[in-house]
């Protein structure tokens, strides 16, 4: 008897990463409707950018690797365009106001 090989596929392995954008966008500084547009435009997907398609979800669950230095990299990138980088940082993946004493 023949022994039948097993088909086995490899496992799918999913991202998920969090960004707390609430404080900025509670009092009116920061749109995130026009951030997720940047990110769909921005997040290169096998080396191209504008393919998010059904691979990266803006909730960024992500069937492809995806890394989380690559999206702080983009939230700066966007903080920088819109001219928020002067009052709002990036720390631990949350966006914070800058403190000023």
């Amino acid at each position: 008897m023949e022994a039948s090989p097993k088909n086995k596929k490899p496992k799918r392995s999913t991202w998920k990463f969090n960004l707390d954008l609430t404080h900025p966008a509670e009092d009116g500084i920061f749109d995130s409707g026009n951030f997720e547009q940047f990110l769909q435009e921005k997040v290169k997907v096998n080396g191209k950018t504008g393919y998010v398609g059904n691979v990266v979800h803006i909730e960024f669950l992500s069937e492809k690797q995806f890394s989380k230095r690559y999206l702080k990299y983009l939230t700066k990138k966007y903080l920088k365009k819109s001219n928020l980088h002067d009052w709002l940082r990036m720390v631990t993946y949350e966006l914070c106001y800058f403190q000023i004493s």
